[in-house]
């Protein structure tokens, strides 16, 4: 989890894909309901304070469906191997899907 944030993220093992720059799935590093980071082994062209449909896969022990968010890009950093990009969540048009991912990773996380 993120402790330096308002509101808690929680750190998955899911996979996140925007389609309008990059066609192969990233890795979703954390998620809480008002946002989200994707990490991606290279640079794609992600555009700040630019709105992105991102397709959230969560991983198979979540037992919940893939899912759609609509995200604004906040925020990049540049590491030597990957590139982390920083979401704020503006819409969720399957937001009992989101829910429920992020109430089974504070679940996970407590029994961690």
């Amino acid at each position: 989890m993120s402790e330096k944030r308002k509101n808690i993220r929680y750190n998955t093992l899911a996979r996140a894909r925007i389609r309008e720059v990059f066609h192969e799935f990233a890795s979703l590093k954390d998620i809480g309901i008002t946002g989200c980071c994707i990490a991606y082994a290279q640079g794609v062209d992600i555009q700040l304070n630019t709105q992105y449909k991102i397709q959230i896969i969560p991983e198979p022990a979540a037992h919940i469906g893939k899912f759609e968010l609509v995200a604004e890009a906040r925020w990049i950093q540049t590491r030597e191997y990957s590139c982390d990009y920083g979401f704020m969540i503006v819409a969720s048009p399957q937001g009992k899907r989101l829910q429920r991912y992020v109430d089974y990773l504070t679940w996970r996380s407590i029994l961690l």
